[in-house]
């Protein structure tokens, strides 16, 4: 559970980055970066929970 929590937060930084990039400097692509970690912020937080839920039993 540990790598997950690592690999969430390492692509939580990297959409934070580029989220303000395309907020403050209207960067676009910075914008699609952005929508593409939140897919895979998506997916981790899912894995997350179901580990979670496994360890709470």
């Amino acid at each position: 559970m540990k790598a997950i929590v690592e690999k969430i937060t390492a692509a939580y930084e990297a959409y934070a980055k580029d989220a303000a990039a395309q907020v403050e400097n209207g960067n676009k692509a910075a914008g699609a970066r952005a929508r593409k970690v939140s897919l895979e912020l998506e997916k981790l937080l899912k894995e997350f929970r179901k580990a979670s839920i496994a360890a709470a039993k």
